[in-house]
């Protein structure tokens, strides 16, 4: 073959491959064209508005899992970050859920926050595809919710163990007078012990029923105007027994009239509590003082003692439920560990709360801090 059929087969083939380049250029440009037209559809109206108002976390996402809208509540989660989601495991799901088209119901740990250790928060979220082109992200935040759990099951716990105490020992207490039927001395000595733990079983019945309620109900949803100086003046009076026995005066001292917005039976079980304390854990012939002050809008009820005080370590744990400082002295006194958690309680669902300031050997301050009901309602108005 002369070279003159070689120029022409090389010019034919020339025009195969351009030609051939040409349409494979011509199709992708237009498969570029139909893919830049559904990434830049806008998203729907209703879509838009209804992840405006989200009370909890939306996001919609493209097909390239970009962030396309996100509510608030997604940013207060610290889900996004620009266009991106801040959380690997979720584009994990939506890369599998783009593929499957179902959708998901995940539970997760997310770690809010990009300084330090941050906030690990409980989330429950639901991913849905949202026709072809969209999926969207729907985080509920559980972390109250499995905190509570987590108290609820504590708290069964806790009371399971601390019940098994006295109930245990009025068993053995009764099988010890049935072996001492002879002897009636042994039998005086085990039933008075008996009616000891019988009443520090009732104690703590009573005072477990009172946290439930406490923590069941919101004493300001039905709130009444509540006379501080009522409260005191109930609570020393439940005492006058408890004190008159160990040759202890309890002094009040009402600096102001006031009020505070709450439930009377509520405020005057807690304060009532806090004077129980100072009296069984201070020395016979010493005096318990509680004064009433108003400082700032907030009503000041402080419980002073002269008993041995609470060391630094224990101050953040007394509030605790069935949190006892010396355990053999609580046995001693009838404690159960629960009157403390209960002032914390009140205080807190009246919208104050309660400090500690003690020093060991030298006796013990507890202060219950309440809105006054006249500054709380010029707040509310």
């Amino acid at each position: 073959m002369d070279a003159a059929w070689y120029v022409l087969l090389s010019l034919l083939l020339g025009f195969a491959v351009g030609a051939l380049s040409v349409h494979l250029l011509g199709v992708a440009a237009q498969r570029g064209r139909r893919v830049m037209a559904i990434a830049s559809e806008p998203v729907p109206d209703g879509i838009a508005s209804m992840v405006a108002v989200l009370e909890s976390a939306g996001v919609v996402l493209d097909g390239s899992n970009q962030v396309i809208l996100s509510s608030p509540g997604a940013e207060a989660l610290d889900l996004v970050e620009g266009r991106h989601l801040r959380v690997p495991t979720l584009v994990e799901h939506a890369r599998r859920i783009w593929r499957t088209g179902e959708a998901e119901t995940i539970e997760l740990a997310h770690r809010r926050g990009r300084i330090g250790t941050g906030t690990e928060l409980q989330l429950r979220v639901r991913i849905t595809p949202l026709g072809n082109r969209f999926l969207l992200l729907l985080a509920a935040d559980r972390t109250e919710e499995v905190r509570l759990a987590g108290v609820r099951r504590d708290f069964v716990a806790n009371v399971s163990h601390e019940l098994k105490t006295p109930i245990g020992a009025v068993a053995v207490l009764a099988e010890a007078i049935e072996a001492a039927s002879e002897d009636p001395e042994r039998v005086r000595a085990f039933s008075k012990r008996m009616q000891v733990e019988a009443e520090r079983l009732g104690r703590m019945t009573k005072e477990i029923i009172d946290l439930s309620r406490i923590q069941a109900d919101d004493p300001l949803e039905a709130a009444a105007r509540v006379p501080i100086a009522r409260v005191v003046d109930v609570a020393v009076d439940r005492n006058r027994v408890a004190a008159d026995a160990k040759r202890m005066r309890i002094i009040p001292r009402v600096l102001d009239d006031v009020e505070v917005l709450g439930s009377e039976e509520l405020l005057t079980t807690a304060l009532q509590n806090l004077v129980a304390n100072a009296v069984q854990y201070s020395p016979e012939a010493t005096h318990v003082g509680v004064g009433v002050r108003v400082q700032d809008g907030i009503v000041e009820i402080a419980v002073t003692d002269k008993g041995v005080g609470i060391a630094q370590e224990d101050r953040e744990r007394v509030f605790e439920r069935f949190y006892r400082v010396d355990p053999a002295r609580s046995r001693v006194t009838g404690g159960t560990g629960l009157g403390l958690s209960i002032v914390k309680h009140v205080a807190v669902t009246h919208g104050g709360e309660v400090t500690l300031w003690s020093r060991p050997g030298q006796g013990s301050t507890f202060t219950l801090r309440l809105p006054a009901a006249s500054h709380h309602r010029e707040e509310t108005a």
